[in-house]
């Protein structure tokens, strides 16, 4: 309970203030407060659910379990539901242009609810990969005292006693047109992929960010890798203690008075970054943990993210460039063993405060050690791939303020060729699937990015099918959109700035000549500068695409990718 509560939606008995509550009052009764009530801490429960996605399908469930563990705290909940769109279901659609913008009106509808009723505390739970940064947005803005619970990662599928996973169904597509599958085959692969509720379970965004956000601090320690439910599609056990276990954190931190930012700190984002790169998670928690420290008043740059990457290595062996998923992860002890090994090894800040209401190095005290016999996370002295292999931030004339390369371990020193030039993903995919992409191009997808889209939609649908034609290795692509955790190949995203505001890559022509070099982390097209002047000079953009609703509000407000792609 509260030591000094506010009250200052009931009143406060005694204050000049109770009187005027009394209409709040009238109204809160109706919906059963009683008079004992008037004396407890409010506290907002920000709840993604939607039976639309297995991503949040069961987070409803953990929303009553939490309003049940609210009360037995001796608080008053109230439930605050959000949008959630499917990256998964939507990816190759008009409907994709809602994800990016849905994470941003999830973080508008949780701080309309947890300010509007000035409530005490916070819990917010989530599933799909924007639910979850747009769940922990408003509480960084706000500087609320809260924290975040992941809804938990899908079960991988089994086919032919092989797992498999969503991934699996997109790489499937570039196979059937391919000719390597039959339409048979896509089917069981369409009806074995995803077994249940939860988050995609690979190394994917909504993983990524889980891991994130517990290397931050702002969830408990262990929740990222618990599985959503078990093989019958009921809640696990493992998510019911996690549910019980957040609310008792959040009273704890009620009572001491741990604020957001008193966690989310520089060092913090560090650690946070440290683990996506370690795990080999997804260039979206690049734009998601930008956004975030912009809510938090932090300065992260995305040069921050190649000063990480230089002095860490790629330890996880995760889909979709690996072998395993989060549920293997799991099992071997979760983002604590992992941080305890990074924290051993002098890369990992151990004085940051965590939701728990300790610091990191007090948390990971009670840590499981590394397991020697395992294969999922590699050792230090023989990682998967050694540092700057896996995100690394590129600049150069395509990108002058920056993009973003997956490397995912694989050793690319050059990659040059002419260019073949879109403005719609539809008309990529259309291209792969009728054969008319060569070994040796360089796709350029734009009009892709936060305003030209509107939303930086992923570009899932063409990256897969260049993986399921045999192009992975052979074929790069770039965009000023962005991509799924499950992409992998030789991709570069976040081009910016993007074409819609006279970025470079609007005035690239096909057959163009691009030079993609990591090494010295550059993006480039052979065009000299007064040549990209007088390009730029005969260049007018595209008109925006929406005259009203949420789009145009959204191609208004939306800042560059470099930024993280947020509206306030």
């Amino acid at each position: 309970m509260l030591k000094d509560r506010s009250n200052k939606l009931t009143g406060k008995p005694g204050s000049e203030d109770w009187a005027k509550r009394a209409p709040a009052r009238a109204m809160l009764r109706a919906v059963g407060f009683k008079d004992e009530d008037f004396e407890k801490p409010i506290i907002t429960l920000g709840v993604a659910y939607t039976n639309a996605t297995p991503c949040n399908d069961q987070i409803r469930d953990l929303g009553d379990m939490a309003m049940e563990a609210v009360e037995k705290e001796g608080g008053k909940p109230f439930y605050c539901g959000t949008p959630v769109i499917s990256d998964g279901e939507t990816m190759g659609t008009e409907g994709m242009k809602y994800s990016l913008m849905s994470r941003d009106l999830i973080a508008d509808c949780i701080e309309t609810m947890h300010e509007g009723y000035m409530a005490d505390g916070i819990l917010t739970i989530s599933g799909c990969d924007k639910s979850i940064p747009g769940s922990l947005m408003p509480i960084a803005r706000s500087n609320s005292i809260g924290l975040t619970l992941y809804g938990g990662t899908i079960l991988p599928g089994k086919l032919d006693g092989k797992d498999v996973q969503i991934v699996t169904a997109f790489e499937a597509v570039g196979a059937y047109g391919a000719g390597k599958m039959t339409e048979e085959q896509l089917k069981a692969v369409e009806c074995s992929a995803c077994p249940g509720a939860g988050a995609c379970g690979g190394m994917y965004t909504a993983n990524t960010m889980a891991s994130a956000i517990e290397a931050l601090g702002m969830s408990l320690p262990g929740t990222a890798s618990h599985a959503a439910v078990d093989r019958d599609n009921n809640i696990s056990e493992e998510k019911k203690e996690d549910v019980i276990k957040s609310i008792k954190a959040l009273f704890n931190l009620m009572e001491k008075g741990i604020h957001a930012r008193d966690i989310m700190t520089k060092e913090a984002f560090e650690n946070a970054i440290t683990v996506v790169m370690s795990v080999g998670g997804s260039t979206n928690a690049v734009l998601h943990l930008l956004a975030l420290a912009k809510e938090a008043e932090v300065d992260l740059k995305l040069e921050d993210f190649n000063k990480i990457a230089a002095k860490t290595s790629l330890l996880g062996d995760f889909k979709p460039f690996g072998k395993y998923v989060m549920s293997d992860l799991d099992k071997i002890g979760g983002i604590p063993m992992l941080m305890k090994m990074l924290h051993t090894e002098g890369l990992i800040h151990g004085d940051c405060m965590t939701v728990t209401g300790k610091t990191v190095a007090e948390n990971l005290s009670e840590a499981p050690d590394f397991p020697e016999d395992q294969q999922v996370i590699y050792p230090f002295d023989k990682p998967y791939a050694e540092a700057e292999r896996h995100i690394t931030v590129l600049k150069g004339n395509l990108a002058p303020e920056g993009s973003v390369l997956k490397l995912s371990g694989k050793k690319l020193d050059e990659f040059k060729g002419p260019a073949r030039v879109f403005d719609r993903e539809e008309e990529v995919l259309d291209a792969i699937m009728k054969d008319k992409i060569n070994k040796g191009d360089i796709i350029v997808i734009r009009y892709e990015g936060p305003k030209g889209g509107p939303g930086m939609r992923e570009m899932l649908a063409p990256s897969s099918a260049l993986m399921g034609a045999g192009l992975g290795a052979d074929v790069a692509l770039i965009t000023d959109g962005r991509f799924s955790g499950g992409t992998h190949g030789i991709m570069i995203g976040h081009i910016a700035p993007e074409a819609q505001v006279g970025g470079p890559i609007a005035i690239v022509q096909e057959g163009d000549k691009i030079t993609i070099n990591p090494k010295i982390k550059s993006v480039s097209v052979d065009l000299s500068d007064e040549e990209i002047a007088a390009r730029l000079k005969n260049w007018q953009p595209q008109a925006l695409k929406y005259k009203r609703g949420v789009l145009a509000k959204y191609e208004k407000l939306v800042g560059s990718a470099s930024e993280g792609a947020i509206t306030s």
